[in-house]
């Protein structure tokens, strides 16, 4: 399907095209300006194995792309949106891209598919579905991939401004390319800070958070740091988050709030997600790592709970003006895929809306980490890979297809890092035995 030639900026060389991979992150090509034209109408080939291979570029055998079927091409194309300046890179523009097969059908492993599906569902209903993220992330230093600074002052106004060098920039250039910030602050850890982006309909929301790392690894490289997403770099500091609100809307109504408070319509949605998040486990964390977050105390949800303004348990509900109203979830992880985790939530929270679910659980309104009685969300990858396997929500959310490149991915990762003997391991052990 060939698309309509979409302008550039002034003087731009060069157009950076991408797409979102198994993990969320972007890869595609760069274009000269003098072929723009014959890629929107004709698309780029690129490899199918973007979507089938791991955060190193390691590709294994899928059912879609294989050493049996030559692992073929598909076609990059632009979104709608005109490719927008790159303010670090002069010359260059940037855009997402979308993919068709050759003879012009979705991909059946492309991600992004996924959450398309979901978003037209709500459509059907009437809805539309918004969505906040907040990510957290770490600026190290690149030689030592350390902290430069020391110690907490978690919001800290001075720690902000030591960062202000690297961060100043950071939320500029993100608004530049279209990606509005409503704030940054120092987190709860040296080196560690959080960018929140304004809400936005899902889909916008999760192709701002794939530009969004994109774009902080490259202005902080400028800046002299190393960005990472990576969910627990250092085990005796905090974790890295991806917390997402949502609400729901109807004609400019938010069907969340009843009065500043949560309706009933919102309790459905809460519900929904309440039944599938801990089945749900591997679309939100995806590597071993990132269920090093889930433990006590650690602001990372380690049970099913929900209540109000309280930072212990899984589903957070924030009230107050009626456009206010909404529910944040908070079990996802920085190194996420944005368009498996929304699509995910969207689809139990849809579900919970379709059947009418009520709340079974009361709101906790105390420390979550010490209710024994909650049900347990999973704590490690294997655990989370049996669930994703037995699981015919996610199946019917991902796609079998998607849904096996990212067990696969998970069971790789699992048998990494169980062939390795760790530092830790040397020291506690090779001299006391």
């Amino acid at each position: 399907m060939s698309g309509s030639l979409l302008p550039l900026p002034e003087g731009t060389h060069t157009i950076v095209l991408g797409v979102g991979d198994v993990n969320g992150v972007m890869r595609g090509k760069r274009i000269p300006a003098s072929n723009w034209a014959t890629t929107c109408e004709d698309g780029k080939a690129i490899c199918a194995a973007i979507f089938a291979l791991d955060m190193t570029s390691d590709i294994w055998d899928t059912p879609f792309c294989s050493f049996d079927n030559g692992y073929p091409d598909v076609h990059l194309f632009p979104l709608a949106a005109p490719p927008v300046a790159v303010p670090w890179e002069p010359g260059v523009a940037i855009t997402l891209g979308r993919t068709e097969t050759l003879d012009h059908k979705p991909v059946p492993i492309d991600p992004r598919v996924a959450l398309l599906t979901q978003v037209e569902r709500a459509a059907r209903l009437g809805l539309t579905i918004e969505v906040g993220t907040e990510l957290e992330f770490y600026l190290l230093d690149p030689e030592t991939k350390r902290p430069k600074d020391k110690g907490i002052s978690v919001y800290g106004i001075g720690r902000s401004a030591q960062f202000e060098p690297v961060l100043g920039p950071i939320r500029r250039h993100l608004e530049a390319i279209g990606i509005p910030i409503e704030q940054s602050n120092p987190e709860y850890a040296p080196g560690r800070v959080e960018v929140n982006i304004r809400h936005a309909g899902a889909l916008t929301g999760a192709d701002r958070v794939v530009l969004f790392r994109t774009a902080i690894k490259e202005i902080a490289a400028l800046h002299g740091y190393l960005a990472t997403f990576m969910a627990k770099p250092f085990i005796d500091q905090s974790g890295s988050g991806f917390h997402a609100h949502y609400s729901v809307w109807r004609e400019g109504v938010n069907l969340f709030a009843d009065g500043g408070r949560l309706s009933r319509f919102g309790r459905s949605f809460l519900a929904g997600l309440e039944r599938r998040i801990a089945e749900s486990a591997l679309a939100v964390s995806t590597t071993p790592n990132a269920f090093r977050r889930r433990r006590p105390y650690t602001f990372c949800p380690t049970n099913v709970s929900w209540g109000f303004d309280n930072r212990t348990i899984a589903f957070r509900v924030i009230e107050g003006k009626d456009h206010q109203v909404r529910i944040e979830k908070r079990d996802g992880s920085a190194d996420a895929n944005p368009y498996y985790l929304l699509a995910a939530d969207i689809a139990a929270g849809l579900d919970g809306i379709e059947e009418g679910l009520e709340l079974t659980s009361a709101p906790i309104s105390s420390n979550a980490y010490e209710q024994p009685d909650l049900p347990p969300l999973p704590r490690d990858l294997p655990t989370a890979v049996r669930l994703a396997r037995s699981s015919e929500f996610l199946r019917r959310v991902i796609g079998e297809d998607r849904l096996s490149i990212l067990v696969r991915q998970a069971e790789r990762e699992i048998d990494f890092l169980e062939a390795q003997v760790t530092p830790v391991e040397t020291k506690r052990y090779l001299v006391n035995f």
